[in-house]
């Protein structure tokens, strides 16, 4: 399964999520400071 770190343009924070988890960032927010998150928010690792 792919990889991919996040990085919240709002709070800063940084995590490697999987693609389960990208998907429901995407779509809940940062799970940190719930700000709306974009794909360019997330990288492969």
């Amino acid at each position: 399964m792919k990889e991919y770190e996040y990085v919240c343009q709002e709070c800063g924070q940084q995590i490697e999520v999987n693609g389960p988890m990208r998907e429901a960032i995407l779509n809940n927010g940062c799970p940190v400071c719930s700000a709306s998150a974009r794909s360019d928010d997330f990288s492969e690792a």
